[in-house]
């Protein structure tokens, strides 16, 4: 705790050395009035979900709006709670009039808290007479997004120690001296003070009505002028940068996906749900810490000229030790079509002394030429047309089975998936689509021809998502092949960008529904034969974003189908849980999953250094362990640090290293499906030959 005396040099020095004070109170602008009733009426008009503006909506949009300005709990005082309570049921009355007065006073009061928090981090950090002591049994707790609200000052500047104190060990774990430590805190707290005082009116306005729009769905968004810019730079970073489309959570900079091809995916190590922490320029440059930096200033540091290096400091979202940290290096470059493309490759496993051959094609996402279709290029590129052409040159090698593999395609063009689709059947039906009046539109395909109509297995895990479930979902609910992997993403819901005058709004207009009637939305695509996934429904997926829109189901449409599944599949699980029962990279797999959970569990972070320490170094001794374990029940030599494990790829998978883990899934999901062949091969060679020859038939 500081001296009062030392709070007045600090007041006193700040004044003698003509540092700007807090800035005035900001107050909503002219335009803003006509903008928030234009917002209304998009919502009102075009959105799916039909909510109406009143009590229960003001209620749960101040809720929000506390949420995102102080997501934990570290800022307001209950007594600033208990003030706010005033709008608890008016705010559904200025929001249709256009007003944001209040919104604007529970943003000034939170500048004030905010301010009051940095100058008492960088007044602390700049005494040199404060000493910290790691080696008391402190512990900070980890998540405060339900806890109670602090009611006093003295106690709010108690948990702001703790908070610093937590950020200092971190920075020491990462071998910084304190000294160091202080500095790199010091300059962020200096930069995020800086910052705040450089809040504008429509930032306040686009943070509350986005509390507004959080209410219809996670997905509906107000982007002003400036944000509408920033919406843009970022998706161009997806397509020349680094690859990747981030988004600002809890004053960190979250990785939300990664496009496939770009740059930051062919390094195979950053991940979606990756914190970024820190940025570097080229080989040398110093790390910059970027916690707590506005997005669009992040994105800036990421973004630079093709070929130039950028290094990022990342928490792995799969870290079993969320303290621990990583540096990767990627080189800036433009993502091309073509490398975005389809590819395959054939997978070779011995069964019983027999070599099968299985064609297996990645389809990273589902894309298509729009420009050179509409120039009327014969040769222009799209997934369908790329994935005949890999089927064709595969019928050639001679394959047994065929393995579509959409692990981590996030989607993309709804005209290819249904082309897709149409690959695999004669003709059909392949998805519905409800709009916001309830007109269902089913898309289907009339092209009787057919690219593959021999055995196939669909791998999916909760990172395929949209186009990849719809896809999935036809598979499945035709009969046409067995989907194995994990329960996908769950992004049945569809958005337009809608101009208005003040900005843009980015509004979810339908919902996504399979031929079975169930909507994609929510629950996602359930496999036949689930594995192992790092990636759990309660962290990723649609299921963990707060009011997604609900599962339900329309009217299913009449379509064929090939024969069940249903008679083989209990043979089949059987058969896959005795082979993984004692599969080295399933059993890591498997470990792995209920490590992470065992971790989530732990609901306060240690301030002694020594228990910090001990708890990285059991975190590491334990991957490394299950890390030889894996090795040696492998055949491979063992390894003394978890850095070796990259080390010990071939050079010429250097820069797109080859996953042990999804070439496992691979491995598992070709011996699914030559479980299929099998059991399919012999429950029609046991039928009579009329019902042999039928069944084939159908």
């Amino acid at each position: 705790m500081l001296k009062p005396h030392f709070l007045t040099l600090v007041t006193a020095l700040t004044l003698t050395l003509g540092i700007a004070p807090a800035q005035a109170n900001l107050a909503p602008e002219p335009i803003h009035t006509q903008t928030m009733l234009d917002v209304v009426t998009s919502l009102q008009q075009g959105h799916y979900n039909r909510i109406d503006i009143d009590d229960q909506l003001s209620e749960a949009v101040l809720d929000q709006y506390l949420a995102t300005l102080d997501p934990e709990r570290s800022h307001f005082l209950a007594s600033d709670i208990q003030q706010f309570e005033q709008w608890r049921h008016l705010l559904d009355d200025q929001i249709l009039q256009g007003e944001t007065e209040a919104a604007f006073e529970i943003f000034n009061r939170y500048q004030e808290r905010r301010l009051q928090r940095l100058n008492y981090m960088i007044s602390t950090l700049e005494d040199e007479s404060n000493t910290w002591d790691f080696n008391r049994n402190d512990v900070l707790e980890g998540d405060r997004s339900e806890a109670e609200w602090i009611k006093t000052d003295a106690e709010l500047q108690q948990l702001w120690r703790k908070q610093l104190k937590s950020s200092l060990l971190s920075l020491k774990l990462a071998d910084k001296t304190t000294e160091e430590a202080q500095e790199v805190l010091l300059r962020r707290y200096q930069n995020q003070k800086q910052r705040t005082d450089q809040a504008k009116s429509d930032d306040v306005f686009e943070s509350f009505v986005n509390a507004l729009t959080h209410e219809f769905d996670p997905h509906t968004q107000y982007f002003s002028p400036q944000g509408s810019e920033n919406f843009q730079i970022n998706m161009s970073l997806s397509l020349e940068g680094i690859g990747a489309v981030l988004q600002s959570e809890n004053d960190q900079t979250k990785v939300v996906r990664l496009v496939p091809a770009g740059p930051a995916d062919k390094t195979g190590q950053l991940k979606p749900a990756d914190i970024i922490v820190g940025v570097g320029q080229g080989e040398d440059g110093a790390i910059e810490d970027v916690v707590g930096m506005r997005l669009d200033d992040v994105v800036s540091k990421i973004r630079g000229p093709k070929g130039t290096l950028v290094r990022l400091e990342v928490i792995p979202a799969d870290a079993v030790d969320r303290q621990a940290r990583k540096v990767i290096r990627i080189e800036r470059n433009k993502v091309k079509l073509e490398e975005q493309a389809a590819r395959k490759r054939v997978l070779e496993l011995n069964r019983d002394g027999k070599e099968f051959k299985l064609g297996v094609i990645e389809i990273p996402t589902f894309y298509i030429d729009f420009e050179a279709l509409q120039k009327g290029d014969p040769d222009y590129k799209s997934t369908t047309r790329d994935v005949e052409k890999l089927i064709n040159e595969l019928r050639e090698e001679d394959i047994d089975g065929l393995i579509v593999d959409l692990r981590n395609n996030g989607g993309g063009s709804l005209r290819e998936a249904n082309e897709l689709v149409g690959l695999f059947i004669q003709r059909g039906p392949t998805v519905q689509i409800r709009d916001a009046s309830g007109r269902v539109d089913i898309l289907g395909d009339f092209d009787p021809k057919v690219a593959w109509d021999g055995p196939m297995a669909v791998i999916v895990n909760r990172l395929s998502a949209s186009a990849s479930e719809i896809f999935a979902g036809a598979i499945q609910d035709y009969n046409r092949g067995i989907l194995i992997g994990n329960r996908t993403f769950g992004k049945g819901t569809v958005q337009t960008l809608q101009p208005i005058e003040h900005g843009q709004v980015k509004l979810t207009h339908a919902k996504f529904y399979r031929i079975s009637g169930d909507s994609t939305q929510h629950r996602g695509v359930e496999p036949d034969i689930r594995l192992p996934s790092l990636y759990t429904v309660e962290d990723i997926g649609e299921s963990a974003l707060d009011k997604a829109l609900p599962w339900d189901q329309v009217r299913p449409v009449r379509h064929g189908r090939f024969p069940s599944l249903s008679p083989f599949m209990q043979q089949l699980l059987e058969r896959h849980q005795a082979r993984t029962e004692t599969d080295p990279d399933f059993i890591f797999m498997r470990k792995q999953v209920e490590h992470l959970e065992k971790q989530k569990k732990i609901t306060h972070i240690s301030l002694n250094q020594d228990t910090l320490q001990q708890e990285r170094e059991t975190n590491e001794n334990w991957l490394l362990s299950v890390e030889n374990e894996r090795r040696a029940g492998l055949g491979m030599p063992p390894v003394k640090t978890l850095a070796e494990v990259d080390d010990t790829l071939p050079k010429d998978e250097q820069g797109r290293p080859i996953n042990p883990e999804s070439e496992a899934i691979l491995a598992e999901s070709g011996e699914v499906l030559l479980d299929l062949i099998d059991l399919t091969l012999s429950h029609t060679a046991a039928l009579p030959d009329h019902i042999s020859n039928r069944k084939a038939m159908e």
